[in-house]
């Protein structure tokens, strides 16, 4: 398995934990860690060289 699926599997057990959660701050604070978890996997996937930059395909679509 893949190190950024791993971070996306942390990501949805946040989400997960989010559901249940009692009380807003418990609630903010696991999505604001599934967040991280997602911005994570995405990073691993660029250095992995899955993804290009977020500034490169900002280009890219301004391009189209």
């Amino acid at each position: 398995m893949k190190q950024s699926d791993l971070f996306r599997e942390n990501a949805d057990n946040c989400l997960q934990l989010a559901q249940r959660a009692e009380g807003e701050p418990a609630l903010r604070r696991y999505e604001r860690m599934a967040q991280s978890w997602s911005a994570l996997a995405l990073q691993q996937d660029w250095l992995d060289g899955e993804v290009t930059p977020v500034a490169d395909r900002k280009v890219d679509s301004l391009q189209e």
